[in-house]
């Protein structure tokens, strides 16, 4: 710039175009620019680059490239191919290079254009995404329920062990109570758990439960593109952001509900932020969003998958590939099953009969050892080998309890043993527990004795263990010995 100005400001002064060439080492054709232009033009074309070796391939390139469109992207051609095969099956005599720079030019002139977007208050866009998570010491895949409001950029976040149907709709359950509104519209994927099927004229038939949440709430679904992400991008953003912040370094939490808790407080943390080329703060602008929100129903939606089943000869009922048991009463008859994000619970005509915690694992059994024990105590010889008991971590005062049992009564003790196992119908765990150790510090081991022992701990009241209690037993009556009763021993009157 600094010659350009010297040789402008020459000429000005007089000097001609030949001497200004001459004085300042320079073409005259440049010194004719330098008059033309204030500013240095830069290098222009004037025509297109010739490739005379090339133009008669580039059809062929195009055809390839264009089938590429319909493989794994993974299995494309790249540069170093298309160049190969264009030497060896069509006898190109170019380079390289040349291959490369058409191929790069080409696809920079496809890529998409998108056109900056506007967002009214109130609506929302909704999305998972997945990460690696450390729950209770297992190291799993986390999928992440995400909520944004692109209006004021307002997010909420919740993990689930799957990204189910019932995940879906629970997540939004929890989103709408953590925003105190229901939002009038909310874009989403055309995922499966949503869409049941997109029709020939482009509307989507809903699955059955999210189409029932819908109508719970009222607000209006709507979808992108198959396969444009792009159409939702704030809610695409959200998941990169909330990976990268909330995320990093893996997340170590005892339980999903305290995993959950945290997520809700970094939402709720980052409502005070102010974002690049904002001047208010995310809940500032979130404001407007409620407004335009609407209030919620009175009462939450049941976000469950519903389905029946048949209890088993092995009181087991199967449910997404696992087998969750009953009671045995209930063996061999219909039942009703409500699969929610982390129980399962089952039940038979309008009674509840079990609860489960939900298995996200395949072909595994859950069992509750309780549901067994009627039926273990009428076969007392499946105790030893009852797979619902094998995994059953009882306190190691119950194990003393069954081998003194066993010890005094043999068959009969194993019963009775089981007996008491079967107040865990009635009693809580640390009930019977606090009863059968008082039980073994007094000796009184037996089945009525812990049951007694179990009331009075619930009833807070102290235990008194003799036969009045049990007026239904029979009194014993023993006479007292008298000398008379030896003499006649000894005189063969008793024979």
């Amino acid at each position: 710039m600094d010659l350009y100005r010297k040789v402008r400001l020459a000429c000005s002064e007089g000097m001609s175009q030949r001497e200004a060439a001459r004085q300042f080492g320079v073409s005259r054709d440049s010194v004719r620019k330098m008059l033309a232009f204030s500013v240095p033009p830069g290098y222009r074309r004037t025509a297109p680059v010739k490739r005379p070796k090339l133009d008669g391939f580039t059809e062929i390139i195009d055809g390839w490239l264009e089938g590429d469109r319909e493989v794994h992207r993974k299995q494309r051609h790249t540069a170093k191919r298309v160049f190969e095969r264009l030497r060896d099956e069509h006898g190109f005599t170019g380079g390289y290079t040349i291959i490369k720079d058409y191929m790069r030019e080409r696809e920079r002139r496809g890529r998409e254009m998108f056109v900056p977007l506007a967002h009214p208050p109130g609506h929302a866009q909704a999305d998972f995404g997945e990460a690696v998570v450390v729950i209770g010491g297992v190291e799993q895949k986390a999928h992440f329920f995400f909520m944004d409001l692109p209006h004021s950029d307002a997010c909420f976040v919740r993990a689930y062990p799957a990204a189910t149907a019932e995940a879906w709709v629970d997540g939004h359950v929890h989103a709408f109570a953590f925003f105190g509104r229901v939002p009038v519209s909310v874009l989403y994927d055309n995922d499966r758990c949503l869409v049941a099927k997109i029709l020939a004229d482009g509307t989507r038939q809903r699955a059955t439960l999210f189409s029932g949440f819908l109508s719970h709430y009222l607000f209006r679904d709507r979808y992108g593109r198959p396969g444009k992400g792009n159409d939702k991008g704030s809610a695409e953003g959200l998941v990169g952001y909330s990976r990268r912040n909330f995320m990093v370094p893996v997340p170590r939490f005892v339980s999903w509900a305290s995993f959950n808790a945290y997520l809700e407080e970094q939402c709720r943390k980052r409502q005070a932020d102010v974002l690049r080329g904002q001047s208010e703060t995310i809940g500032e602008r979130l404001v407007r969003d409620l407004v335009v929100m609407s209030d919620l129903p009175p009462a939450p939606f049941d976000a469950c998958d519903q389905a029946t089943g048949r209890v088993s000869s092995q009181a087991l009922v199967r449910y997404k590939t696992n087998d969750y048991s009953v009671p045995v009463a209930y063996g061999h008859r219909d039942v009703w099953i409500r699969g929610y994000v982390d129980e399962v619970v089952i039940g038979c005509g309008g009674e509840l009969i079990a609860r489960h915690p939900r298995c996200y694992d395949r072909e595994d059994m859950v069992f509750d050892p309780v549901h067994y024990l009627p039926l273990i105590e009428r076969k007392i010889n499946a105790l030893e080998q009852a797979a619902p008991l094998a995994e059953w971590n009882l306190p190691p005062e119950f194990a003393t309890l069954r081998r003194l049992m066993e010890a005094r009564m043999i068959k009969a003790g194993r019963r009775e043993y089981v007996q008491v196992l079967r107040l865990l119908e009635t009693f809580d765990i640390d009930d019977l527990h606090a009863a059968v150790k008082k039980a073994l510090q007094l000796g009184a081991v037996g089945f009525d004795a812990v049951k007694h022992l179990a009331l009075c701990h619930v009833e807070k009241r102290p235990p008194k263990l003799d036969l009045d209690v049990y007026p239904y037993l029979p009194r014993a009556n023993v006479g007292t010995t008298s000398a008379a009763s030896y003499m006649s021993l000894l005189s063969g009157d008793a024979a």
